[in-house]
């Protein structure tokens, strides 16, 4: 039986890129994001290229009840998710005391509270069946603080932190738990989190996001629990674990402070 893969940001970036993998390997899937024009022809393309069953949801993943809502559809229309990838989230740019404070609620809701959620109510049906995967998009940031952009990689630390967890919980039930690490990326992220945050890209260049979406994938399927891409991301996380915190936060303050 053809199994069904649930991918939020569907889209764009890295999250779209995962969409053309999973389809290319045949499975049937549920993509969510915000616009709906953008999901229906991405639903058009995938239907006719792959030959498989695509269904769209429309939904502002930063609202409350955004995760139920996903799940309530599902169940009303009897689709089983056996793949869940959180691609959702964004960041922000700025100092803290400053920032627009909707902005960093926003920010939770999404990078950790819909994926809380969204991975909670889909987890029994893997668990029963003995099968499953779950892909959390995170971040290199989740393994600093981040001056500048503090609740971004907090967030993203959660990330991390919850997958490793949970990989742990389900090591006995088959289920394979990732969290995808990516470098900076060539996405529209660096937009939405301002303009400051482009000086940490440009010291450390950027992947694209087929690179990190296929290196994701191949780790999920290996059963990989944490997937960082780029020797170079290695070396400087693994370096990093040798320095006190406090300079690995000046290291990274000076990097992000606005030129």
């Amino acid at each position: 039986m053809r199994k069904t893969a649930l991918i939020t940001g569907a889209t764009s970036g890295i999250g779209n890129e995962l969409v053309e993998l999973f389809a290319y390997d045949k499975h049937d899937l549920v993509l969510v994001a915000r616009n709906l024009d953008n999901l229906n022809k991405l639903k058009e393309e995938l239907e006719k290229t792959h030959k498989i069953n695509v269904k769209v949801i429309s939904k502002d993943l930063i609202s409350q009840s955004a995760a139920y809502e996903i799940v309530e559809e599902l169940e009303k229309e009897n689709i089983e998710i056996d793949v869940l990838v959180n691609n959702a989230g964004f960041g922000d740019y700025g100092i803290f005391a400053t920032a627009d404070l909707g902005k960093q609620e926003a920010m939770i809701d999404l990078n950790i509270k819909t994926l809380t959620v969204l991975t909670r109510l889909l987890l029994p049906h893997m668990m029963i069946n003995q099968e499953g995967k779950i892909l959390n998009v995170a971040s290199i940031a989740a393994f600093s603080p981040g001056p500048y952009m503090s609740v971004y990689y907090a967030t993203k630390a959660f990330v991390l932190s919850f997958t490793e967890s949970i990989a742990y919980e389900l090591k006995d039930y088959n289920i394979k738990v990732t969290a995808l690490c990516p470098p900076p990326t060539r996405t529209n992220f660096a937009s939405t989190a301002g303009e400051g945050a482009s000086t940490f890209f440009e010291i450390f260049g950027m992947a694209t996001p087929d690179q990190v979406a296929r290196y994701g994938y191949e780790s999920l399927e290996r059963n990989k629990t944490v997937a960082l891409y780029g020797f170079k991301n290695k070396a400087l996380v693994f370096f990093a674990r040798f320095l006190p915190r406090s300079v690995v936060t000046w290291m990274v303050g000076q990097i992000q402070k606005e030129r």
